[in-house]
């Protein structure tokens, strides 16, 4: 058996690194003080939408590698503990550490001496320094191992990371090759550095993609004027080595629970310490008018112009998470589309394969039979790229519609397909394409 390893937080980021240690040969104790999400996990119910996680935790718990508990005190003989609490943004951007500095002070008064406190949390850079002082003892070593879990690929990316980094003052100190070696099985090269720069690299990737899905929304619109072709444009530019294809397709919008709350974070951050981001900021600021010109596009599918009336204007949403392989609405561009198109007046039914309800409104009607949101439909909307939308029987689709047009937000569809099933086709980034 290897270490007892302690995961505070069984949210995403720490049931599934839960799961995961279990899986690498640790014994694993994971705290949540939810009784009722605790009891669920005891008994082998998981309810995140991630491929491979209820299979892993189900496991661990027959293995009697892995238990799930309300109290603190049976992290006691951990020999680390992760952090794997919510810090969520403020309402200036900033991340929330309520939570972590309302647990760490707890942690200070159980746990053994040299256990290591390991932050996998997003927090803001200073935060593992300052982690000492709010333990309130100086014999807990403290490392920095932040997440790069994309959800829908969690269960893979943590055991098959890209890699691992860990950050200690000073650096490659004996607390950071401990954690280090809880991923030698995976292989995964280990970036060992002190713990500022490691919790801005976590800051760093996930603001580099947020402005890299910007930079070819943008791209898509300047195709559209140009007659081009975003797609081949972004393949073009993906088959070079320093660019690469990925994050390179047009969409509603980024979103979810990272992009958006990370981008905001590091914008803060960079604010507070005098520095100008402006790249990151007008990516934001693009993100906030990418949904303005879907909206536009589906007014002008419906109206024949893109400033023309949808009160009243039946539109099918195919999709609603904020991308394909979860169920997350958390800053969804597609529901925050679906709230644009409402307010404007549209009747909205909506099929999504991970989403059974959208909690808290009524404006959108969610159903389970994918072929429901065609009929009398003015127009469809693809807004989330599940693979399953491309194997719909689309002739069906037209002959429930009231007018057999799709405003494909993600490119996820074969236009010539659709044309043959009697579908005008509107991508982002290409040219319209009618129905035969």
């Amino acid at each position: 058996m290897g270490e007892h390893i302690g995961i505070v937080g069984a949210g995403y980021v720490g049931l599934t690194s839960a799961a995961c240690f279990a899986r690498l040969g640790h014994r694993v104790t994971c705290v949540d003080a939810d009784e009722s999400k605790v009891d669920e996990l005891g008994r082998g119910v998981v309810s995140i939408a991630e491929p491979g996680l209820a299979e892993l935790a189900g496991q661990g718990l027959a293995d009697r590698t892995l238990s799930f508990t309300t109290a603190q005190a049976e992290l006691y003989g951990a020999d680390l503990v992760f952090l794997c609490l919510p810090t969520p943004p403020a309402e200036d951007g900033r991340p929330d550490l309520g939570v972590l500095e309302h647990v760490v002070p707890q942690l200070g008064r159980l746990l053994r001496p040299g256990c290591v406190l390991v932050t996998k949390s997003t927090v803001p850079v200073g935060t593992a320094a300052r982690l000492p002082h709010l333990l309130g003892r100086d014999d807990l070593p403290v490392v920095a191992n932040p997440e790069f879990l994309r959800e829908g690929h969690a269960v893979e990316d943590f055991l098959h990371p890209d890699r691992v980094v860990v950050g200690t003052d000073p650096a490659d100190s004996p607390a950071a090759r401990r954690v280090a070696r809880l991923y030698e099985p995976t292989g995964a090269p280990v970036v060992a550095t002190d713990s500022a720069s490691a919790e801005l690299a976590k800051y760093a990737s996930n603001a580099f993609l947020a402005v890299k899905l910007s930079y070819v929304n943008v791209l898509a619109e300047l195709c559209e004027r140009f007659g081009a072709d975003v797609r081949e444009v972004s393949r073009t530019m993906g088959l070079d080595a320093r660019i690469g294809p990925e994050f390179l397709a047009p969409g509603p919008g980024w979103g979810g629970s990272c992009l958006p709350k990370d981008t905001s974070a590091l914008l803060h951050a960079a604010e507070s310490a005098g520095v100008d981001f402006a790249i990151l900021r007008d990516a934001v600021r693009v993100n906030a008018r990418q949904r303005a010109r879907v909206v536009r596009a589906v007014r002008q599918a419906v109206t024949g112009s893109p400033a023309g009336s949808l009160a009243g204007a039946r539109i099918g949403l195919l999709g609603l998470a904020f991308k394909a392989g979860t169920g997350d609405l958390r800053d969804s561009p597609a529901l925050a589309v679906a709230d644009d198109l409402a307010r404007a007046g549209a009747e909205l039914t909506a099929h999504d394969p991970a989403v059974g309800c959208v909690p808290g409104t009524g404006t959108v009607q969610v159903v389970d039979d994918p072929y429901l949101v065609a009929k009398d439909a003015a127009a469809l909307v693809v807004l989330t790229e599940w693979p399953e939308f491309r194997d719909l029987d689309w002739a069906r689709l037209a002959a429930a519609a009231d007018r057999a047009v799709v405003v494909d937000t993600r490119n996820l569809l074969d236009p010539d397909a659709l044309a043959e099933a009697g579908f005008a086709h509107i991508g982002v980034g290409t040219h319209p394409r009618r129905q035969s």
